[in-house]
């Protein structure tokens, strides 16, 4: 048996082997966060309008591109005609094979478009660019409503052409006369309006345009000054005829108002598919008609 003195021996060496302090250990200082920099109210308001540049800026470049394109592909027919005759001569700008190159260059210009704008508004963004640009159907209603609409919208507004031709009248337009030069700048012109025209100019006027500037300026400023936009670059086709000029500014209101409306890209894109298609088929089958264009 254990004494007093050794129970008490054995339990002062057990405390003092348990309260030994651990030895210490030095932790890692907090890795200190990056300060957030505060925009101020100056530069907050200022931020839509830069926006606003940005979608001027890819405008700009698809007038560009449209202007610059069809020239580039032209000149090599320009060289081989004007080699073939011997000589160049002035008429060679305006022949038909001229005329032809121009309308089909019309097409890589559309495609560069697309791929700038993509590229621009596409840099840095974690979702998907036809997303950004509210390329998407409506939410408030279903596919086939908002596809009815679209399409009952795009026959009144050739109803409205009609009428308005009717009543107006007018000189031929320098597209007239350039669908009239030959079959194939015929069919070229008609390929263009239907295959990459309605969307490229959705792109450019409603998925880029329109949301900049009703982000800065509100929704009304936006719809006058994208119709206006739109309107304006095609007066320069029509520009001799007043029945098609009112004809284009409504077409631009409308799908402007559609955009807005809905909130989405799809319904003015569909409207300005049809629109353009049915008139794309009524310029091939009056080329048919015209026997000597089939020479």
């Amino acid at each position: 048996m254990l004494t007093c003195g050794k129970l008490r021996k054995v339990f002062t060496e057990e405390t003092s082997q348990q309260i030994t302090p651990l030895s210490e250990q030095h932790a890692e200082p907090p890795v200190p966060t990056p300060e957030v920099k505060e925009l101020s109210a100056r530069e907050i308001r200022w931020l839509p309008w830069l926006e606003v540049v940005k979608a001027l800026a890819i405008w700009t470049t698809s007038i560009g591109l449209l202007l610059f394109v069809p020239v580039i592909f032209a000149i090599p027919y320009i060289i081989y005609a004007s080699v073939q005759a011997g000589k160049f001569y002035p008429e060679i700008l305006t022949s038909t094979g001229v005329l032809f190159v121009s309308v089909a260059a019309i097409v890589p210009a559309h495609l560069l478009t697309l791929f700038v704008t993509r590229s621009i508004l596409g840099e840095g963004k974690p979702y998907s660019f036809w997303k950004a640009i509210k390329f998407e159907w409506p939410e408030f209603a279903p596919p086939v409503i908002v596809t009815l609409i679209s399409v009952l919208l795009a026959a009144v507004l050739l109803g409205f052409a009609y009428v308005v031709t009717t009543l107006y009248g007018g000189q031929k337009t320098d597209l007239d006369l350039l669908i009239e030069s030959s079959m194939y700048t015929r069919v070229a012109t008609a390929f263009v309006a239907l295959a990459t025209a309605p969307l490229v100019e959705e792109v450019i006027y409603r998925g880029v345009l329109y949301p900049a500037v009703e982000k800065a300026a509100g929704m009304g400023i936006a719809i006058a000054v994208v119709s206006l936009l739109f309107a304006g670059v095609h007066v320069l086709q029509y520009k001799n005829n007043i029945s098609v000029i009112i004809m284009i500014t409504m077409l631009s209101i409308v799908l402007t108002v559609a955009r807005a409306v809905t909130g989405s890209m799809l319904p003015s894109f569909i409207i300005h598919l049809v629109f353009n298609g049915i008139q794309s088929v009524v310029i091939v089958a009056s080329g048919l008609v015209d026997k000597d264009l089939l020479k």
